[in-house]
């Protein structure tokens, strides 16, 4: 009997979408390679602390950007998993999003681990993909630029 009722509301009511809960239709890259640039930002202040001076004021040193790094990788993959998960949808979600955002969260998850620049750098190279495809996506050209500040990388912004 439900299966009956459930199949005649259906027919008359109409299908609505939205890829996010909202909808805003507002999604954009950027901060995503703000904080892979953070990370690599953190990694270059830790290995660049000189470990033999091991004072009160070096220790928290250590410690607060270990924590700002951990912050910032985990950051990179909830920006990430938003657009992936509310915004992506149909082939190239399967093409090409899920192999390349799985990288992402491995490689953040790397850079939380340890503290190997390359996996900083690879980081902030896996989010330029990810921008190359979302605004792809959108239909938008995109350049690459060096950011203006530390560590000066190479990201992927929108050519407008």
């Amino acid at each position: 009997m439900y299966n009956k009722i459930r199949a005649k509301l259906d027919a008359k009511i109409p299908t609505a979408s939205a890829h996010c809960d909202i909808p805003c239709g507002i999604y954009d890259t950027g901060p995503a390679l703000y904080h892979a640039l953070s990370v690599v930002r953190q990694m270059d202040i830790l290995l660049d602390t000189d470990t033999k001076d091991m004072s009160v004021h070096t220790a928290m040193k250590i410690a607060r950007n270990t924590a700002e790094k951990e912050k910032q990788a985990e950051a990179v993959k909830h920006e990430i998993r938003i657009i992936w998960g509310d915004f992506i949808k149909g082939d190239i979600l399967k093409e090409q999003a899920h192999e390349l955002t799985h990288n992402i969260m491995m490689k953040a998850s790397a850079c939380k681990q340890d503290l190997h620049r390359e996996d900083g750098l690879a980081l902030v190279e896996l989010v330029n993909d990810f921008a190359e495809m979302f605004w792809k996506i959108k239909g938008v050209k995109t350049k690459r630029v060096t950011a203006p500040y530390a560590p000066a990388l190479e990201v992927v912004t929108p050519d407008l």
